[in-house]
């Protein structure tokens, strides 16, 4: 989610969903004499922002229409359903090895499909939890209840280590996806799995090939050889 406070009290909470994305148009606010053309393609919102005389508009666009938004009042957004169930964030303090070790007591589910539960950890897709696991050598198959503390203490480790760095080279464009400039994110080149059916595994002295499989209708890919069970 992208939380905006407003003046008003309430919050602006956008999704963006698989493929939303905002776009401002023209120049810093203030420095903008017109409003700016019409809307673009697969854009459902727009607003535009008037001080001192210059504006400059905010366009929602979503090809895929996943993403949704709403005004909630913001001292009752921990309270609020969309946000009353949602685990930790996995580059925030309250996301440790303690997280995964008392959400997974007990379960039977596969680990992978338990991480992209937003219930245990809010923000992890599909793409960076199939890297992660290849990191921490972790097979996806395992029963999240199965794994060590050992090893969900590196899994964690690695979860953030997945996600910065994928920050760092501006995220993944597999297809819509432009960063704040509008530009490619360029993290797909650097893939160990994902996306790499067939492919051979890129960890030294390992002779296995990427495959994919499905669970819980996602795509995984994983490396056999290096991660076990």
């Amino acid at each position: 989610y992208l939380l905006m406070p407003l003046s008003t009290g309430e919050t602006w909470v956008t999704h963006l969903g698989m493929t939303g994305r905002f776009t401002l148009d023209g120049t810093l606010l203030g420095e903008f004499e017109e409003p700016a053309p019409i809307a673009g393609k697969h854009e459902h919102v727009s607003l535009c922002a008037i001080r001192d005389g210059a504006a400059t508009r905010l366009g929602y666009a979503d090809a895929r229409r996943f993403g949704f938004m709403g005004l909630i009042e913001t001292a009752a957004i921990d309270s609020h359903p969309w946000f009353a169930g949602l685990g930790p964030e996995p580059l925030g303090n309250a996301f440790s090895a303690r997280t995964l070790v008392d959400a997974f007591a007990g379960r039977k589910q596969n680990i992978k499909v338990s991480l992209l539960d937003q219930r245990i950890v809010a923000g992890l897709g599909n793409i960076y939890v199939c890297e992660a696991l290849y990191r921490a050598r972790i097979s996806p198959t395992i029963a999240a209840g199965a794994v060590s503390k050992a090893r969900l203490e590196t899994l964690t480790t690695v979860i953030r280590d997945v996600l910065n760095d994928a920050i760092a080279a501006g995220g993944s464009t597999l297809k819509d996806f432009a960063n704040a400039d509008g530009g490619q994110g360029y993290f797909q080149h650097r893939f160990d799995v994902y996306g790499r059916e067939g492919e051979p595994c890129r960890a030294d002295g390992c002779a296995g090939v990427v495959k994919r499989i499905v669970q819980g209708g996602r795509s995984t890919f994983y490396c056999p050889s290096c991660q076990r069970r």
